[in-house]
Protein backbone atom coordinates (compact mmCIF):
# COMPACT_ATOMS: atom_id res chain seq x y z
CA UNK A 1 0.00 0.00 0.00
CA UNK A 2 1.94 3.38 -1.37
CA UNK A 3 1.58 5.92 0.99
CA UNK A 4 -1.40 8.93 0.86
CA UNK A 5 -0.44 12.19 2.56
CA UNK A 6 -4.15 12.97 2.89
CA UNK A 7 -4.83 15.71 5.04
CA UNK A 8 -5.85 15.02 9.41
CA UNK A 9 -8.30 17.48 10.90
CA UNK A 10 -6.03 18.53 13.46
CA UNK A 11 -3.53 19.52 11.80
CA UNK A 12 -5.64 21.96 10.33
CA UNK A 13 -4.93 25.78 11.18
CA UNK A 14 -9.19 26.44 10.85
CA UNK A 15 -9.84 23.56 13.11
CA UNK A 16 -11.38 24.80 15.81
CA UNK A 17 -8.97 24.62 19.40
CA UNK A 18 -12.14 22.90 21.51
CA UNK A 19 -11.96 19.92 18.81
CA UNK A 20 -8.31 19.68 18.41
CA UNK A 21 -7.98 19.73 22.00
CA UNK A 22 -10.60 17.16 22.77
CA UNK A 23 -9.10 14.91 19.52
CA UNK A 24 -5.25 15.29 21.22
CA UNK A 25 -6.71 14.82 25.19
CA UNK A 26 -8.29 11.73 24.10
CA UNK A 27 -5.46 10.17 21.69
CA UNK A 28 -3.17 11.33 25.64
CA UNK A 29 -5.53 9.21 27.40
CA UNK A 30 -5.84 6.17 24.46
CA UNK A 31 -1.66 6.13 25.01
CA UNK A 32 -1.53 5.90 28.48
CA UNK A 33 -4.07 3.25 28.99
CA UNK A 34 -2.43 0.90 26.36
CA UNK A 35 0.81 1.74 27.42
CA UNK A 36 2.14 1.03 23.78
CA UNK A 37 5.34 2.70 24.04
CA UNK A 38 6.62 0.95 26.99
CA UNK A 39 8.33 -1.20 24.46
CA UNK A 40 10.90 1.80 23.43
CA UNK A 41 11.98 2.81 27.00
CA UNK A 42 15.34 0.78 26.14
CA UNK A 43 15.72 2.69 22.45
CA UNK A 44 14.91 5.63 24.86
CA UNK A 45 17.60 5.05 27.33
CA UNK A 46 20.33 4.26 24.67
CA UNK A 47 19.94 7.38 22.98
CA UNK A 48 20.26 9.48 26.29
CA UNK A 49 23.06 7.65 27.46
CA UNK A 50 24.45 7.96 23.75
CA UNK A 51 24.08 11.50 23.63
CA UNK A 52 24.90 12.30 27.40
CA UNK A 53 22.02 14.07 28.18
CA UNK A 54 19.03 13.63 30.58
CA UNK A 55 16.95 16.12 28.83
CA UNK A 56 14.48 15.79 26.38
CA UNK A 57 12.24 18.19 23.84
CA UNK A 58 9.11 16.89 23.18
CA UNK A 59 8.04 18.03 19.68
CA UNK A 60 4.48 17.90 18.45
CA UNK A 61 3.23 16.99 22.15
CA UNK A 62 -0.28 17.15 21.49
CA UNK A 63 -1.72 16.63 24.97
CA UNK A 64 0.97 15.90 26.44
CA UNK A 65 2.82 12.39 25.55
CA UNK A 66 3.10 9.07 26.68
CA UNK A 67 5.54 10.41 29.89
CA UNK A 68 2.98 9.63 32.36
CA UNK A 69 4.51 5.85 31.34
CA UNK A 70 7.43 6.54 29.94
CA UNK A 71 9.26 9.03 33.00
CA UNK A 72 9.02 6.10 35.46
CA UNK A 73 10.50 3.50 32.50
CA UNK A 74 13.38 6.04 31.85
CA UNK A 75 13.90 6.38 36.22
CA UNK A 76 14.08 2.58 36.22
CA UNK A 77 16.71 2.15 34.09
CA UNK A 78 18.75 4.58 36.10
CA UNK A 79 17.57 7.69 34.44
CA UNK A 80 16.04 10.84 35.64
CA UNK A 81 14.73 12.97 32.59
CA UNK A 82 13.10 16.35 32.49
CA UNK A 83 10.92 16.54 28.86
CA UNK A 84 9.85 20.19 28.01
CA UNK A 85 6.24 19.62 26.19
CA UNK A 86 6.10 21.43 22.99
CA UNK A 87 3.55 22.04 20.00
CA UNK A 88 2.73 24.42 16.86
CA UNK A 89 -0.47 24.19 18.75
CA UNK A 90 -0.16 24.04 22.32
CA UNK A 91 -2.88 22.54 24.41
CA UNK A 92 -1.96 25.00 27.45
CA UNK A 93 -4.78 23.27 29.94
CA UNK A 94 -3.02 19.57 28.76
CA UNK A 95 0.28 21.13 29.40
CA UNK A 96 -0.06 22.19 32.67
CA UNK A 97 -1.87 19.23 33.89
CA UNK A 98 0.51 17.18 32.68
CA UNK A 99 3.39 19.34 34.06
CA UNK A 100 1.27 19.38 37.86
CA UNK A 101 1.30 15.42 37.60
CA UNK A 102 4.88 15.07 36.88
CA UNK A 103 5.89 16.55 40.10
CA UNK A 104 8.12 18.83 38.17
CA UNK A 105 9.37 16.74 35.09
CA UNK A 106 7.40 17.74 33.01
CA UNK A 107 7.51 21.74 31.98
CA UNK A 108 6.45 23.18 28.71
CA UNK A 109 7.17 25.56 26.29
CA UNK A 110 3.97 28.05 25.71
CA UNK A 111 4.62 29.69 22.51
CA UNK A 112 4.47 27.58 19.52
CA UNK A 113 6.92 25.54 18.20
CA UNK A 114 7.25 24.65 14.73
CA UNK A 115 9.48 21.32 14.65
CA UNK A 116 11.15 22.55 11.46
CA UNK A 117 13.35 24.93 13.22
CA UNK A 118 13.33 24.36 16.77
CA UNK A 119 14.26 27.60 19.09
CA UNK A 120 18.05 27.46 19.52
CA UNK A 121 17.33 27.71 23.75
CA UNK A 122 15.26 24.35 23.41
CA UNK A 123 18.69 21.83 23.85
CA UNK A 124 18.25 17.52 24.56
CA UNK A 125 17.31 14.98 22.66
CA UNK A 126 14.09 16.21 20.71
CA UNK A 127 11.08 13.11 20.20
CA UNK A 128 8.22 12.75 17.91
CA UNK A 129 5.80 10.58 19.20
CA UNK A 130 2.82 9.45 16.81
CA UNK A 131 3.13 13.01 14.73
CA UNK A 132 6.00 12.48 12.37
CA UNK A 133 3.53 11.15 9.72
CA UNK A 134 1.83 14.56 9.68
CA UNK A 135 4.40 16.47 7.79
CA UNK A 136 4.81 14.93 4.05
CA UNK A 137 8.65 14.25 3.30
CA UNK A 138 9.80 17.69 2.55
CA UNK A 139 8.94 18.87 5.93
CA UNK A 140 9.89 15.58 7.63
CA UNK A 141 13.35 15.98 6.38
CA UNK A 142 13.45 19.03 7.53
CA UNK A 143 12.83 17.87 11.09
CA UNK A 144 15.73 15.89 10.68
CA UNK A 145 17.71 18.20 9.29
CA UNK A 146 17.20 20.57 12.05
CA UNK A 147 18.35 18.46 14.73
CA UNK A 148 21.33 17.07 12.57
CA UNK A 149 22.58 20.87 12.56
CA UNK A 150 21.85 21.78 15.68
CA UNK A 151 23.66 18.71 16.57
CA UNK A 152 20.83 17.71 18.80
CA UNK A 153 19.77 13.81 18.74
CA UNK A 154 16.30 12.75 17.96
CA UNK A 155 14.07 10.12 18.26
CA UNK A 156 11.09 9.47 16.36
CA UNK A 157 8.00 6.71 17.23
CA UNK A 158 5.18 5.90 15.42
CA UNK A 159 2.07 3.47 16.92
CA UNK A 160 0.13 3.48 13.77
CA UNK A 161 1.38 1.49 10.84
CA UNK A 162 0.44 1.53 6.83
CA UNK A 163 -1.22 -1.83 6.72
CA UNK A 164 -5.27 -3.01 6.43
CA UNK A 165 -5.27 -4.38 9.55
CA UNK A 166 -4.19 -1.00 11.21
CA UNK A 167 -6.38 0.79 9.03
CA UNK A 168 -9.21 -1.88 10.17
CA UNK A 169 -8.32 -1.08 13.72
CA UNK A 170 -9.13 2.70 13.55
CA UNK A 171 -13.24 1.44 12.87
CA UNK A 172 -13.70 0.91 16.68
CA UNK A 173 -11.65 4.32 17.79
CA UNK A 174 -14.95 6.76 17.93
CA UNK A 175 -16.63 3.46 20.12
CA UNK A 176 -13.39 4.12 22.32
CA UNK A 177 -14.27 7.55 22.18
CA UNK A 178 -17.55 7.21 23.87
CA UNK A 179 -16.44 4.86 26.81
CA UNK A 180 -13.81 6.65 28.12
CA UNK A 181 -14.43 10.03 27.60
CA UNK A 182 -15.98 10.23 30.94
CA UNK A 183 -12.92 9.32 32.43
CA UNK A 184 -10.59 11.83 30.67
CA UNK A 185 -9.47 14.70 32.79
CA UNK A 186 -9.51 18.02 33.03
CA UNK A 187 -12.76 17.52 32.29
CA UNK A 188 -14.34 20.10 29.31
CA UNK A 189 -17.76 20.96 29.22
CA UNK A 190 -17.18 21.35 25.38
CA UNK A 191 -15.44 17.92 24.91
CA UNK A 192 -18.65 16.34 26.27
CA UNK A 193 -20.92 18.23 24.44
CA UNK A 194 -19.14 17.67 21.28
CA UNK A 195 -18.87 13.92 22.16
CA UNK A 196 -22.36 12.86 23.20
CA UNK A 197 -24.41 16.18 21.89
CA UNK A 198 -23.09 16.58 18.57
CA UNK A 199 -20.78 13.57 17.95
CA UNK A 200 -18.00 15.49 16.14
CA UNK A 201 -14.87 14.30 18.15
CA UNK A 202 -15.67 10.43 17.41
CA UNK A 203 -15.41 11.43 13.94
CA UNK A 204 -12.47 13.13 13.84
CA UNK A 205 -10.47 10.90 15.41
CA UNK A 206 -11.77 7.78 13.32
CA UNK A 207 -10.94 10.25 10.47
CA UNK A 208 -7.42 11.42 11.79
CA UNK A 209 -6.85 7.71 13.06
CA UNK A 210 -7.28 6.29 9.77
CA UNK A 211 -5.43 9.32 7.70
CA UNK A 212 -2.10 8.39 10.09
CA UNK A 213 -2.59 5.13 9.41
CA UNK A 214 -2.36 5.79 5.57
CA UNK A 215 0.53 8.73 5.94
CA UNK A 216 2.84 6.58 8.09
CA UNK A 217 6.13 6.23 6.69
CA UNK A 218 7.50 2.61 6.17
CA UNK A 219 11.24 1.64 7.60
CA UNK A 220 12.53 1.98 3.61
CA UNK A 221 11.01 5.14 3.32
CA UNK A 222 12.33 6.56 6.87
CA UNK A 223 15.85 5.23 5.32
CA UNK A 224 15.16 7.32 1.99
CA UNK A 225 14.60 10.51 4.59
CA UNK A 226 18.01 10.08 6.13
CA UNK A 227 19.82 9.13 3.04
CA UNK A 228 18.47 12.51 1.30
CA UNK A 229 19.93 14.49 4.35
CA UNK A 230 23.40 15.84 3.42
CA UNK A 231 25.15 15.49 6.65
CA UNK A 232 23.59 12.86 7.51
CA UNK A 233 27.28 11.05 7.93
CA UNK A 234 27.84 12.88 10.82
CA UNK A 235 25.23 10.15 12.89
CA UNK A 236 24.60 7.22 13.55
CA UNK A 237 21.40 5.72 12.70
CA UNK A 238 18.89 3.45 13.88
CA UNK A 239 15.69 2.51 11.89
CA UNK A 240 13.50 -0.71 12.55
CA UNK A 241 10.44 -1.61 14.11
CA UNK A 242 9.86 -3.18 18.04
CA UNK A 243 6.54 -5.53 19.07
CA UNK A 244 3.90 -3.32 21.11
CA UNK A 245 1.67 -4.64 23.48
CA UNK A 246 -0.70 -3.17 20.69
CA UNK A 247 -1.18 -5.42 17.52
CA UNK A 248 0.44 -3.20 15.84
CA UNK A 249 4.39 -2.77 16.31
CA UNK A 250 6.03 0.59 16.81
CA UNK A 251 8.88 2.05 14.31
CA UNK A 252 11.28 3.91 15.08
CA UNK A 253 14.35 6.11 13.98
CA UNK A 254 16.80 7.51 16.62
CA UNK A 255 20.00 9.59 15.08
CA UNK A 256 22.73 10.11 17.88
CA UNK A 257 25.57 12.53 16.42
CA UNK A 258 28.44 10.24 15.50
CA UNK A 259 30.87 9.64 18.91
CA UNK A 260 28.35 10.16 21.25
Amino acid sequence: MGRIHAFEIEDQAWCPAPIRDAATDFLQFALHLGNQYAPIAPLLADALRRAGTTRIIDLCAGGGGPWSRLLPALHEAGIRSEVCLTDRFPNHEAFRAASERSGGALSFEPEPVDATAVPSHLRGLRTVFTAFHHFEPEAARAILLDAVRARQPIAVFEATERTAPAVAGMVFSPLLTLGVTPFIRPRRISRILLTYLLPVVPLVVLWDGVVSCLRTYSVPELEKLVAGIPESGTYDWSIGKVKSRAPVPVTYLIGVPAGG
